[in-house]
């Protein structure tokens, strides 16, 4: 197999709360206050080569947008290396570290509140790849309308405001602005959610030509398995920030080994099943702020067991290309191939 584009081994993120005033005061009187520290991501291994759309799905609050800043170089990891085509980022020379910088871009899930609004769209789309020497001033013109074509856009919509387009215009204006700097890799952070479902399949649509006709590779972040089932080649699934799952797409949905992927499955619509009722997964997420020991599912877990409760249960192969994270396959043969990276 190729040298991951990027990779990421035993990546982390917390983020922590100072304290206040009075916390302070009480601490230094003899009580007992605790720091507040968010575990968003832990040790996560990521690895994503080119051409290839790695979907990472997961429930709001399982870390998967943090992830991908990670990786977008918008957030650096608390712990971990990040690796750019098997170079740890922090070995890069400056020349290094700009190309990486321009070749991930992110496209955000609100394109309103990720658009200057006080920027004509010329600018928006233009200004990195003038300030950047990609183009010349006297050519952003026609680079934008060019960029805006691609993406759907009538290239008169050159002089207009964010606020002056519909939210899937908006989105295609991110998109182009992700093309401007002619990135190889693109983290797509619920970038459909919230759209009209027509817009969303031309919006997918969109991105699938574009990988295409430009060799993109994706990450592509989503709570909607039906959208990464059409979408990916592979697919990792977070719980609590930990990658709990991971497969290629065909054998991901046709045999999910880990009981939280299961449950998600269950919950996709079906045109060959009629269903009177759904039964959503019981309970609700733990807290990042105090993670349960064990396994973070095991409190909604149908088939926890003692050890669920004291044991973290390690990613491991369970079939060739298919790694789970259960203490139900404790007792199975672990499958023989290297490296175990989602």
């Amino acid at each position: 197999m190729s040298t991951p584009l990027i990779e990421g081994r035993g990546l982390v993120r917390r983020f922590s709360k100072g304290l206040d005033i009075a916390e302070k005061l009480a601490r230094s009187l003899g009580a007992t206050v605790k720091d507040e520290i968010v575990h968003a991501v832990e040790s996560v291994d990521v690895a994503v080569h080119p051409g290839e759309v790695l979907g990472v799905v997961g429930e709001s609050g399982c870390g998967k947008s943090t992830l991908g800043r990670m990786l977008a170089g918008l957030l650096p990891p608390t712990d971990g290396t990040l690796l750019w085509r098997g170079k740890d980022v922090r070995d890069l020379s400056a020349a290094e570290r700009m190309e990486m910088r321009l070749a991930v871009q992110m496209i955000f899930q609100d394109p309103m509140s990720s658009l200057n609004p006080r920027k004509r769209i010329l600018d928006l789309v233009g200004e990195a790849p003038r300030v950047h020497g990609l183009i010349r001033a006297g050519e952003q013109e026609d680079y934008v309308a060019g960029l805006l074509a691609r993406v759907g856009l009538d290239p008169a919509y050159l002089r207009r405001y964010p606020h002056q387009v519909s939210g899937g215009q908006r989105q295609r204006i991110g998109i182009a602005r992700a093309l401007a700097v002619k990135p190889r890799l693109i983290v797509c952070d619920e970038s459909v959610s919230a759209l009209d479902v027509s817009v969303q399949a031309q919006v997918i649509n969109l991105f699938m030509d574009l990988k295409r006709d430009l060799d993109l590779t994706y990450v592509f972040i989503s709570h909607d398995l039906g959208v990464v089932k059409h979408v990916s080649d592979r697919v990792a699934i977070m719980y609590l920030g930990r990658v709990v799952e991971t497969a290629g797409a065909d054998g991901f949905f046709a045999a999910p080994n880990h009981p939280y992927t299961t449950a998600l499955l269950s919950e996709l619509p079906s045109i060959h099943e009629r269903r009177r009722r759904f039964a959503p997964i019981r309970g609700e997420i733990p807290s990042p702020l105090d993670p349960p020991p064990g396994c973070a599912f095991h409190p909604r877990c149908p088939s926890a067991m003692e050890r669920c409760r004291s044991v973290l249960p390690a990613l491991r192969p369970i079939a060739p290309g298919h790694d789970s994270a259960c203490h139900l396959n404790d007792d199975a043969p672990a499958m023989a191939r290297p490296g175990n990276a989602a």
